[in-house]
């Protein structure tokens, strides 16, 4: 059975908005450049010494910037970031981050593969940096 064209008459003007409405939003998000994303999660924060690695059990959350870096939250709201040594150029948010450890700790040795969530197709990989924490201020 074959849709009536009053069918289509109604239904396409509304597909088509709804597909506006919801490719609107992630435009207007991917004109937000990488460091303005990384500036605005850390916004607020102090940046201390950079560290070796981090212990597995601390991290509670990571996230992807794309193009730029990985954060990495643990326990008690410290957010690290990583700004790979190389590879960088393959952090995409929608991926997701697979790593291989051997010890209980993630550090600057490790590599972390990407893959494509729904395929789960590899699609690159990085070499871990530095772990900079960025903590709030003590209150006054």
């Amino acid at each position: 059975m074959r849709p009536t064209a009053s069918f289509l008459s109604g239904a396409l003007p509304l597909a088509l908005i709804a597909a506006m409405a919801f490719t609107a939003q992630p435009a207007a998000a991917r004109n937000v450049s990488p460091e303005a994303k990384l500036a605005k999660a850390i916004e607020g924060r102090v940046a201390g010494e950079p560290v070796d690695c981090l212990y597995l059990r601390d991290i509670r959350s990571s996230r992807i910037i794309d193009d730029t870096a990985i954060l990495y939250e643990t326990a008690g709201g410290t957010l690290y970031v990583n700004r790979p040594r190389s590879g960088e150029t393959s952090l995409d948010s929608r991926d997701v981050m697979i790593t291989d450890t051997h010890s209980p700790r993630l550090c600057n040795i490790d590599v972390v593969r990407l893959v494509e969530s729904s395929t789960f197709m590899q699609t690159g990989f990085v070499m871990l940096g530095d772990f900079v924490p960025y903590r709030k201020p003590p209150r006054p």
